[in-house]
């Protein structure tokens, strides 16, 4: 997670929401990335989707099974549907996201039986350092 903690910290200093992710089969990093959503102006550059992406590149397929994804804010409806279509093995999530999360707060996608994958998931790992770097940006931004 201090991995997906970093790159958050460097979409915030771009001015991004602060997401980060990486991608981890075993102990080896194999896609790192963040929120690229207002340099980008695409509305699916979230970290998840773009990490994702890179992972399938990187180990030549479009499934990861063998892989744990780290997040640093519960994943979204369409991150969550990525997940599941990629088949990710393993979700990690920092802090809940009560009004868009879809990963146990508003709703719980990746364990939902009617999917044709689900996943695991933890959340809360390192939860309220990733909740700070959210509510220190957005104040920010309030603040200009």
């Amino acid at each position: 997670m201090g991995e997906a903690i970093k790159q958050a910290r460097i979409a915030y200093k771009k001015g991004e929401v602060p997401i980060g992710c990486v991608i981890a089969r075993g102990e080896e990093i194999v896609a790192r990335s963040r929120n690229s959503k207002i340099s980008d102006n695409d509305s699916l550059a979230h970290a998840e989707i773009k990490a994702i992406k890179k992972a399938q590149k990187k180990l030549g397929t479009k499934y990861l099974y063998d892989c744990t994804l780290y997040v640093t804010i519960e994943p979204c409806a369409m991150c969550a549907g990525a997940l599941i279509n990629a088949r990710v093995g393993k979700l990690i999530y920092g802090a809940r996201e009560p009004k868009t999360g879809c990963c146990g707060s508003l709703y719980d996608l990746v364990s939902d039986e009617r999917m044709n994958h689900r996943i695991p998931y933890e959340g809360g790992v390192c939860g309220e350092e990733c909740e700070r770097i959210m509510k220190e940006f957005f104040e920010e931004r309030r603040n200009k």
